[in-house]
């Protein structure tokens, strides 16, 4: 395929940010969203201007803005490819302590955005027979103390098994990406023998760039010292 089209949300630092670089290398229009309007716009430009990546300003958690999202893909682009839910982000551990308005907003950004992008993106990743990759953790493979992080990528993990058996008889791939520790902005205390987002950005290549009737359905990566 030629030129193909990769969509990104979360795409202006971290995972996000790593994953626009690698596919751009491997010959993928960018279409960069998330909220930071200044840094997508300055990765856009990066990777070649106009024709090769465009930023879009998204709030994830605002469906008629993903819905514009997916508008201005087609309508710059002519299609759409790979689109990875990858917008999402923590909160302390402890059912006690941390603000309940930021659990309010990661609950919202990393489930219900996530089911908003699968929404919007998969009539186009339809048309294209593409690619509808999920940024879940190993925090969603196994429950941590106290961690209600945990829980909401337990429910990405879900979603991403969900969609591949609502999509099974489309064609279209499904991958849920299972981070282990990786030192990105996530973390206020930036965390040592971590993976770093490139090593995730080299697994969703890996998952994208199989033969069109192999489907990569979970890919749990994690720095060798993570004990759990």
């Amino acid at each position: 395929m030629a030129d193909p089209v990769f969509l990104i949300t979360g795409a202006s630092s971290g995972i996000g940010a790593a994953t626009a670089r690698h596919a751009a290398a491997a010959g993928y229009r960018l279409v960069l969203a998330a909220r930071s309007t200044d840094k997508l716009e300055a990765l856009a430009v990066e990777l070649g201007g106009p024709e090769c990546a465009i930023a879009v300003t998204c709030d994830v958690t605002d469906f008629a803005q993903q819905e514009q999202m997916v508008r201005a893909t087609i309508d710059t682009f002519g299609a759409l490819d790979v689109a990875f839910a990858n917008a999402g982000f923590g909160a302390p551990r402890g059912f006690l302590g941390g603000d309940p308005e930021q659990w309010r907003e990661m609950v919202l950004t990393n489930v219900l955005g996530a089911a908003y992008t699968i929404r919007a993106t998969t009539p186009a990743l339809k048309e294209s027979v593409g690619h509808l990759l999920l940024t879940s953790s190993v925090a969603g493979r196994r429950p941590l103390a106290g961690s209600l992080y945990s829980a909401t990528k337990h429910a990405v993990t879900a979603m991403a098994e969900s969609a591949r058996q609502d999509l099974n008889d489309t064609g279209v791939r499904v991958t849920s990406i299972e981070p282990g520790m990786v030192d990105t902005p996530f973390f206020d205390n930036r965390p040592t023998d971590a993976l770093v987002p490139d090593d995730i950005a080299r697994a969703v290549m890996f998952a994208v760039s199989q033969p069109p009737h192999v489907d990569v359905n979970e890919i749990l990566i994690r720095p060798v010292s993570q004990p759990l």
